[in-house]
């Protein structure tokens, strides 16, 4: 049926709920005991038994009635009733609690009589499995959904497509909403910790300013080194080197950065020149020529050092 309103067209759908009242599978998923007895009579008609039940003490108490015993083998009727009874899944119920006996007239605290009939041909107690979390929680969003949900046609009217375009996004609105709010967060924050910050940055460009004239004190004393070491190759070559090396073996203790490095490694080679050049007839000749090799490996380390530091 389909109703003019606004000059617009608009379809009117039948309630979900209409639908459930006769949905008897999801009335007994729900745990009604009406429901759960009418899908067992209906599972179990070829089988010519009869179920009555009542939920009582968080048991659902079941009675199975049929005219001969034969109908009720024990195995096999308890079998169906807890495969029907999990497939129904019915909410809040796990203990179910079997009676059976033959067939007698309708007696309406048919429980009572239970509690004390001597003529019950057996009696179980089953729990039922506990249903699979992910698809119960699936179930119920469809459920929930198809509850909700309706099929509405498109309002084609005039007037309504005006006032459509006159409403202003929702989007837009919460987006200008949350840019104020972020301004006003920012000017909060900044009236009350903006002198700190301010502070904080200037003490850590004195830190970083310290730290670098602390470098250049450093390389001072590996350049002084150096130019010292130079300053007496006039003298003895091999006394020249040897003071030369304890030097840069000092100033290797404080280096740190590329270039203190690359200082170092010159001194090392420059102490491996001088020694290299030490004359045959010199007294220490010998020696002289083990530590050229020496301060060059030494230089070699240094230069490696150097690479590393870049």
């Amino acid at each position: 049926m389909i109703l003019l309103k606004k000059s617009g067209f608009k379809a009117i759908t039948k309630s979900p709920m209409v639908d459930r009242i006769n949905d008897i599978a999801w009335q007994a998923h729900q745990g009604s005991v009406a429901a759960i007895i009418q899908v067992l009579n209906d599972k179990l008609t070829k089988s010519g038994v009869r179920i009555r039940a009542v939920f009582a003490d968080g048991v659902l108490q079941l009675l199975c009635e049929a005219p001969q015993e034969e109908q009720l083998e024990q195995s096999s009727l308890v079998e169906q009733i807890q495969r029907i009874l999990e497939s129904i899944a019915p909410r809040n119920i796990r203990r179910i609690k079997i009676n059976s006996r033959i067939v007698r007239e309708q007696q309406l605290l048919w429980l009572t009589e239970l509690e004390r009939d001597d003529q019950l041909l057996w009696t179980q107690e089953i729990t039922l499995a506990q249903p699979n979390v992910l698809k119960r929680l699936i179930k119920d969003i469809q459920e929930a959904q198809a509850e909700i949900g309706q099929t509405n046609l498109p309002d084609y009217s005039p007037l309504n497509n005006k006032i459509k375009q006159k409403k202003v996004s929702p989007v837009k609105l919460r987006s200008a909403f949350a840019l104020c709010l972020l301004l006003s967060l920012g000017w909060i924050f900044y009236s009350q910790f903006g002198e700190q910050l301010k502070n904080l940055v200037q003490f850590d460009n004195k830190n970083s300013l310290a730290t670098a004239n602390t470098n250049e004190k450093e390389s001072g004393v590996l350049s002084n080194s150096f130019n010292t070491g130079a300053a007496n190759d006039s003298d003895d070559s091999f006394a020249a080197a040897v003071r030369l090396a304890n030097q840069a073996s000092a100033a290797g203790k404080v280096a740190k950065n590329s270039t203190q490095w690359l200082e170092l490694a010159a001194m090392w080679q420059r102490a491996s020149d001088l020694m290299k050049v030490v004359p045959p007839d010199h007294s220490r000749y010998q020696e002289a020529k083990i530590r050229t090799q020496l301060y060059k490996k030494y230089s070699e380390a240094a230069q490696k050092e150097a690479d590393k530091s870049q």
